[in-house]
């Protein structure tokens, strides 16, 4: 029982914390890096980075030509 009142005050500092600092809090992390995070997926799925199989280097994706 502790614990979880632990875990349920601490959670609930954090998103306290977070609406008094609105650049800083979860929300504005989130917003922040979400950019960031959309063009390093977009560029690895762009290239086909890290889409092989491990043992024969063999790309998983199979480019095909539009019909």
């Amino acid at each position: 029982m502790t614990l979880e009142y632990v875990l349920l005050l601490f959670l609930s500092t954090i998103i306290l914390a977070g609406l008094f600092h609105k650049d800083l809090g979860p929300i504005g992390v989130f917003h922040n890096s979400a950019p960031r995070l959309a063009a390093k997926l977009e560029r690895d799925i762009s290239v086909g980075k890290q889409f092989r199989k491990e043992g024969t280097g063999e790309s998983i994706i199979k480019w095909l030509d539009p019909q």
